[in-house]
């Protein structure tokens, strides 16, 4: 994205993407990012106050996702530039996550938020920036490489949460105080896992996100307010008083849009979850993570019930990954559809992330892209632009099979062609022969998703078709049906 914003978001439009997220991280906008004090003078507050430069690849993005019809998921993140961080980093710690400075965080939202208000006309530019409408606040807190430290003594006492309660708090104001009070954002952005043996997570591992909301919100492992010298060493109110003003004094967690997670597999089927974790958010525990939010508000009177949003999911592949946990892009693509799927039965979780779209360059152990790093498609890409699946795809003639999938692109030739949108589906009988078509299916989910049953009177291969209004036909991967 960075390297060419508008390329990327071309590829996207014809991908179907209704959503870009972007991290905009603090320090890679901040004046004088590496050194120990405060620039001085400088207005951290006003955008202007910025060097001009550091802006100009967030604002391409926002000018040319708005130009294609592109929403964009804002994520403003650390690290932090040096003079906003705390005292006494250990050595080699990661740079710019060392406690960083809510009430420099906060002062530094107002400054994004002021200039993707839709009326900030950067100094020289007689047309303002569009609006940005969709935030969400810091990245994967409950990792050390994002906020630090994540735990004290021995790993006994939760510290990240308190970080970032109070980031969220800053954020949360500096929003509103910006005419954003009416905006979609998100908290959260959890990463699904954690480490649970030794001394663990300290200062720079994993912490498991249901600890680390647990601890977010100040209650303890039965789900009740802590107090007392508990609730001291955590940032807590001690005492009754405290814990009946504890949700009008950090609005945010009780009144923000959704709660993110990054619900990622390891190398499994999406159904599969980790034995032995329970406070892992991972796919199949997705539900436990409801139950927590669920229960976390509770207890302080709430009836809040979090909208569940997946900001980042994808399969490794290997190609080009050697490790364990990758697996083959024809089995990451037939995964991919079927968690897929498992977002659309559950309607509390509202949206579904693919992360990223080109696998990093240079052997990265993180190659979840739908494209190599020359731009070459993997199964993964056909899949994404066109899920198909089938909960069960082995029956008898006389009962029909579920069959479910989508078009992502399709509101593309819905707004271009101002008509209805059609998914056909194909099928070859045996193992050879021609895909003919066995039935027409109009669209009318906004998101180009459809679940019918179908029957089939013999074995084959199912596949589903779309047509992009320039002709081009876009084709599912291939599904085996077996008829007994």
């Amino acid at each position: 994205m960075l390297a060419d914003p508008t390329g990327t978001l071309d590829k996207m439009k014809a991908l179907g993407v209704d959503r870009v997220r972007v991290f905009l991280n603090w320090n890679s906008v901040a004046p004088g990012a590496t050194a120990s004090t405060r620039p001085t003078g400088f207005n951290p507050s006003d955008p202007a106050a910025y060097p001009a430069a550091n802006w100009r690849i967030y604002d391409t993005i926002v000018l040319g996702a708005a130009a294609r019809g592109i929403g964009l998921d804002v994520t403003i993140t650390g690290p932090a530039p040096a003079w906003a961080t705390g005292p006494h980093a250990p050595p080699g710690a990661p740079a710019g996550v060392w406690k960083p400075s809510a009430r420099e965080f906060g002062a530094f939202v107002r400054a994004v938020g002021t200039r993707y208000s839709g009326s900030y006309k950067p100094p020289g530019s007689v047309t303002p920036l569009p609006r940005v409408d969709f935030w969400a606040i810091w990245n994967e807190p409950n990792y050390g490489i994002d906020l630090a430290p994540q735990a004290v003594d021995n790993s006994t006492v939760e510290v990240a949460p308190a970080l970032y309660r109070g980031l969220v708090d800053a954020a949360w104001t500096g929003l509103r105080q910006t005419g954003h009070g009416h905006d979609a954002i998100l908290i959260g952005e959890t990463a699904p896992r954690g480490l649970t043996t030794g001394n663990n997570p300290g200062s720079f591992s994993g912490m498991v996100p249901l600890r680390f909301i647990r601890a977010l919100y100040c209650v303890d492992a039965s789900y009740r307010p802590l107090s007392g010298r508990a609730a001291l060493l955590r940032g807590c109110p001690s005492d009754a008083a405290g814990q009946h003003a504890f949700a009008g004094a950090h609005p945010a967690l009780f009144d923000a849009t959704g709660f993110a997670d990054h619900p990622y597999p390891q190398g499994v089927p999406p159904n599969v979850g980790t034995p032995d974790e329970p406070d892992y958010a991972d796919l199949p525990a997705i539900p436990r993570l409801e139950h927590t939010l669920d229960t976390v508000v509770q207890a302080y009177g709430s009836a809040k019930r979090f909208d569940i949003y997946d900001t980042e999911f994808g399969y490794q592949t290997n190609p080009p990954e050697r490790l364990l946990r990758a697996v083959s892009p024809t089995l990451a693509a037939y995964y991919l559809n079927w968690a897929e799927y498992i977002h659309y039965r559950d309607p509390r979780i509202r949206s579904y992330d693919q992360y990223l779209l080109v696998d990093p360059a240079g052997g990265s152990n993180f190659a979840t892209g739908l494209e190599s790093p020359t731009g070459v498609p993997k199964a993964t890409f056909y899949a994404y632009r066109m899920p198909l699946y089938m909960p069960n795809a082995a029956g008898s003639s006389s009962s029909p099979l579920v069959v479910w999938g989508g078009a992502r692109p399709a509101d593309i030739g819905a707004q271009q062609t101002g008509k209805p949108q059609h998914v056909q589906l194909e099928f070859q009988t045996g193992a050879r022969g021609p895909f003919k078509t066995i039935r027409t299916i109009t669209l009318t989910d906004p998101y180009g998703y459809f679940e019918v049953t179908q029957s089939f009177s013999h074995s084959g291969v199912l596949r589903s078709r779309w047509q992009y209004p320039s002709g081009e036909r876009a084709y599912s991967r291939n599904v085996a049906v077996t008829i007994h």
